[in-house]
């Protein structure tokens, strides 16, 4: 059979990549929509049309400029969804600073992993939700907060680092100084006068397509995250083409119940309504299922994104019945697969029948593959769809790299305007990933049909994916090796109804010593972000080993399901 390497142009696929910055395009999008609403925030009771949202982007942008920030300097952000983060991410991009994006479930080690990787100089940081109270995590981290004003921060931890602007997304302009160390957004914003509006102007007009603008943490193999860099060509390109996918124009309405900081929500959302002119409703700052239905009602949203999870939990909320969800359309299911039953209840409960399957990566920006509008419910359930305009994919050998026949399976590569930069700060690991002829190997298995549909069937690569969140078991590993009482420990995931991917860990414990599951649980909630805790503990005197000596998590997962299907205990 004849070998396939295509590039798949959906409708429209004659329109051209756009050629401008994130903030240059933006400008247009204001100049023609102004007076259209940009973003409700229902937990904020806040709403913005699209000249109030740019206004205050410049303000924000102004006052960065004035703190000594600029072209290529890291912004992080550890927040969860509110306008601040949206007004934060398109300021960045107006000045050319490069925004960090930090999963707000992280702990401190992790927090200060992320920002040492990417050299972080300036944190945004909201004080808590729910457990994490991140004003607490940071002085313990960075102990110089309690001590030296916000613009003499010197720590020894994060060297980097200059300053800590601190905002109460319920009053920002109110937040309250918990420490000498913290700035505040008021002043951030009160800084701005000291900066005119031509020298922004200028700072924008310098700027270039191909600049770097945004740094995400994926795995991109195995082990630690990476910190991937995207640039606006990457993002603003991806965004645009998913809305022209999703025939989205200026009368649409967003309900964005995916986190801001996973190019989900900030690319495949933000970005795709601001791309338009769309408007972007924020349910919650966190998914709760019962916020995303209100929000839909109250808002007569048009569109709804999630992964499988957050669908099932909304289609399975006791409350469920209650709500008008006659106004949605369409939307991107992505993160997992979805199952025929899934998407006929999603289209026919939901209303939501152009409802569309996504897949790719976030190393592409991150969209590589979507369905049809009318595609059958075969290829909407059993394929991940065609990729998008302007970009190119094949299927090959692992281990010769030549492209295989049509419908055999092989790894994925993707070539085009959407591969990342590379991973900040790690050479190594970016000529790993991209090859010397451009090709981004995504470490996924699967096939291509004759008419260019991509099937996924596995992966190379350990990650585990729980509910659309990527999951590292070497990371794990290394924290639970820091147990006193472990010997050794495989992390590894196994099939799951309703996460798509659960963590189950293998531990051998040191001669003598006795644990239970649930201390060592509480001991992973302490440290690590509550999705990465192992659902499964099971304590084993020995492992599924090689004649080499190398671990076989394939058998320990074989192991693991077989048993768990007889209930039996290990």
């Amino acid at each position: 059979m004849k070998s396939i390497k295509k590039s798949y142009f959906h409708e429209g696929g004659t329109v051209p990549l756009l050629g401008a910055t994130i903030p240059d395009h933006f400008s247009k999008v204001v100049d023609q929509f102004s007076d259209r609403e940009a973003v409700v925030s229902i937990p904020q009771n806040k709403r913005l049309t699209y000249a109030e949202l740019a206004e205050s982007i410049d303000k924000l942008a102004l006052g960065l400029l004035a703190m000594g920030f600029g072209k290529g300097d890291r912004i992080g952000i550890w927040a969860t969804d509110n306008i601040e983060w949206l007004q934060l991410q398109m300021a960045t991009a107006r000045i050319g600073a490069i925004l960090v994006n930090i999963n707000p479930a992280y702990r401190p080690k992790e927090l200060a992993y992320a920002m040492r990787r990417s050299e972080v100089q300036g944190l945004f940081v909201i004080p808590s939700f729910k457990s994490s109270d991140y004003i607490a995590m940071l002085t313990d981290l960075i102990p110089e907060l309690q001590e030296l004003p916000g613009d003499e921060i010197k720590s020894m931890e994060l060297p980097a680092l200059r300053q800590v602007v601190l905002y109460d997304p319920a009053a920002p302009e109110e937040t309250e100084r918990p420490h000498p160390g913290f700035t505040l957004w008021q002043e951030v914003l009160e800084g701005a006068g000291g900066v005119s509006r031509k020298r922004l102007d200028e700072v924008t007009a310098s700027l270039d397509t191909d600049d770097p603008i945004n740094i995400q943490y994926t795995s991109g193999t195995t082990g630690f995250p990476k910190a991937v860099v995207l640039t606006h060509h990457n993002i603003l390109n991806n965004a645009y083409f998913a809305a022209k996918a999703l025939h989205f124009t200026e009368k649409d309405r967003l309900s964005v119940p995916v986190p801001f900081y996973h190019c989900f929500g900030m690319v495949l959302a933000n970005l795709l309504c601001l791309s338009v002119g769309a408007c972007i409703v924020i349910p919650a700052e966190h998914f709760d299922p019962l916020k995303v239905m209100e929000a839909v009602e109250k808002e007569r949203c048009s569109a709804v994104h999630g992964v499988p999870t957050m669908f099932i939990a909304q289609l399975e909320h006791p409350r469920f019945e209650e709500f008008d969800h006659s106004s949605l359309r369409t939307g991107i299911m992505a993160g997992a697969p979805c199952p025929p039953p899934l998407m006929k209840r999603v289209m026919e409960d939901m209303h939501c029948k152009e409802i569309l399957i996504g897949y790719g990566q976030t190393e592409a920006s991150p969209l590589t593959h979507l369905t049809l509008i009318d595609d059958s419910m075969e290829r909407r359930t059993e394929t991940v769809g065609k990729n998008l305009p302007h970009q190119e994919v094949k299927v090959v050998d692992h281990d010769t790299g030549k492209t295989v026949p049509v419908g055999e399976v092989g790894e994925i590569c993707f070539r085009g305007y959407h591969v990342m930069q590379g991973y900040y700060g790690d050479p190594e690991a970016s000529h790993k990933a991209i090859d010397e002829h451009g090709w981004l190997h995504s470490g996924d298995l699967g096939s291509m049909d004759k008419h260019g549909y991509v099937r996924i069937t596995g992966r190379l690569k350990e990650m585990i994916i729980r509910g659309g969140e990527n999951i590292y078991p070497k990371e794990i590993e290394e924290f639970l090796f820091s147990h006193p009482k472990v010997a050794q420990v495989a992390v590894f995931g196994i099939p799951d109804e309703f996460y798509g991917e659960e963590v189950v860990a293998w531990i051998q414990l040191h001669a003598g010593e006795r644990a239970k599951e649930e201390e060592l649980k509480a001991f992973c909630r302490e440290e690590i972000a509550h999705f990465k805790v192992p659902k499964q503990i099971w304590f084993v005197d020995e492992f599924p080993m090689t004649v080499t000596g190398k671990l076989q998590k394939f058998r320990m997962r074989e192991i693991t399901i077989k048993k768990m299907r007889g209930k039996q205990q290990l």
